[in-house]
């Protein structure tokens, strides 16, 4: 090495020990107000992290990337995966990937069903709404909030061509029944595991048993990037599409920053181009720019070395909240594990029982600092942005309708310890005691 290069590896050292320095005096002190429903949890790693990719100079998508996309990867264990800026990114991409010509007759195209749920987040459906593609609404079980499967083979049309629909809350659903269904009837299956990663069905990831699969890096869940998210799937024939939609939709595959690595660089004729057009130019589907920041990517390493921990702690807060709770079964629905599954909770999920109404409940444990969620959109159907929408229901969606009504959620992040869920608890004992 240099003089010069010596020189800046001591500086680098040095700043690095003094962001230990700094998480210590300032993050390390903070005290957290309340009991939140979610949340970041990190530590002067994340900030070493961060500051050695900005030190690299290198501010798009980089080695940072390149190495978290890796290491994900082989923890879900998947062939294939990709970051994007965002979870609802996740679900775009991996729903036009769905829409692609280049599937032929299975694509999905405007005017064609997928078969979904209305108790679920907006943007695990708008993708393919916007896309001209109709949305076929099933209920929900309770207590695990997932799609009622007995009613899917119901639902399907000589126009259906998907099942899109999202592991809720961690929890998931019944992948050996639809993935059948999926195979009997020739349907592509989305696996929205935006709030679920670590979960596990039989064994194995959430994300793996289906067609492609979307997650998030959002502050609230399991890891963050601040904002990110990733889509990933066996076949590399959706992987090729899915890439080109995140990066422009241009049909070269040279990583960032590269080039000409197919030795072919100017020697390509597509479209009604000119031979011999620039192929970093040439562009074969409608695209976007999705990607990440190296930034970003270094702090989801960081992150990705606490998931196990992470995973571990809100299953722990989780049996913590159902033990203490049980005893008032007869006031509140608690939420179940779906069988075969081991989730990785995201949220603690409880339904009224009549005597309660929610907004009281909430009220109160608003004041006794305790955050709390809806279950998302509740109905999508229900909400302003849907009044000029084409879709179907199968039924009435009866446990759509209490959860739109009598259903939210607590947290179980891994900040929170015993002391605070003993807290959680007593403030339920109160409200259901003073209850008739």
């Amino acid at each position: 090495m240099t003089e010069t290069t010596i020189k800046a590896q001591e500086i680098k050292e040095q700043i690095m020990h003094l962001i230990g320095e700094y998480y210590q005096e300032t993050f390390a002190k903070q005290e957290r107000q309340g009991v939140p429903v979610s949340g970041k949890v990190f530590d002067h790693r994340e900030l070493q992290l961060i500051t050695e990719s900005a030190l690299d100079g290198w501010f798009t998508t980089g080695r940072f990337n390149k190495d978290f996309e890796a290491r994900l990867k082989d923890f879900i264990g998947v062939q294939h995966l990709l970051t994007v800026n965002s979870g609802s990114s996740a679900n775009l991409i991996a729903s036009l990937t769905l829409c692609s010509s280049e599937l032929g007759e299975k694509r999905i195209k405007p005017g064609d069903e997928f078969i979904t749920v209305a108790a679920s987040f907006p943007t695990t459906i708008n993708p393919l709404i916007s896309y001209g593609a109709v949305p076929v609404f099933l209920d929900v079980d309770i207590p695990s909030y997932n799609i009622d499967t007995s009613r899917i083979e119901e639902a399907i049309s000589d126009k259906t061509k998907a099942i899109v629909i999202a592991h809720t809350l961690g929890n998931p659903y019944d992948l050996e029944k639809i993935k059948a269904i999926c195979d009997k009837h020739d349907l592509w299956l989305m696996e929205d595991s935006c709030d679920a990663l670590g979960a596990l069905y039989q064994g194995k990831h959430v994300g793996t048993f289906g067609d492609i699969a979307s997650l998030s890096f959002y502050p609230a869940h399991h890891i963050t990037m601040g904002e990110g998210g990733a889509v990933f799937m066996k076949d590399g024939r959706l992987k090729k599409i899915a890439e080109s939609l995140r990066d422009w939709g241009r049909d070269c595959w040279c990583p960032t920053g590269k080039d000409n690595t197919c030795g072919k660089r100017f020697e390509w004729q597509l479209g009604q181009l000119p031979e011999g057009y620039d192929h970093k130019y040439i562009y074969s589907r409608i695209g976007y720019n999705l990607k990440i920041t190296d930034m970003q990517a270094a702090l989801g390493l960081a992150q990705l070395e606490k998931l196990p921990g992470f995973v571990a702690k809100r299953r722990e807060n989780f049996d913590l909240l159902k033990t203490g709770l049980e005893k008032f079964s007869d006031k509140l629905i608690l939420p179940q594990a779906s069988p075969g599954s081991e989730p990785s909770w995201f949220g603690f999920l409880i339904t009224l029982k009549d005597g309660l109404e929610r907004k009281a409940v909430i009220d109160k444990l608003t004041q006794k600092g305790i955050g709390t969620r809806l279950l998302f959109a509740g109905d999508v159907r229900k909400q302003p942005y849907f009044s000029d929408i084409d879709y179907r229901s199968i039924g009435e969606l009866e446990n759509t309708k209490t959860i739109l009504d009598s259903t939210f959620w607590i947290g179980l992040a891994p900040m929170l310890d015993k002391a605070d869920i003993d807290y959680v608890i007593s403030a339920f004992e109160e409200i259901c005691l003073c209850s008739p």
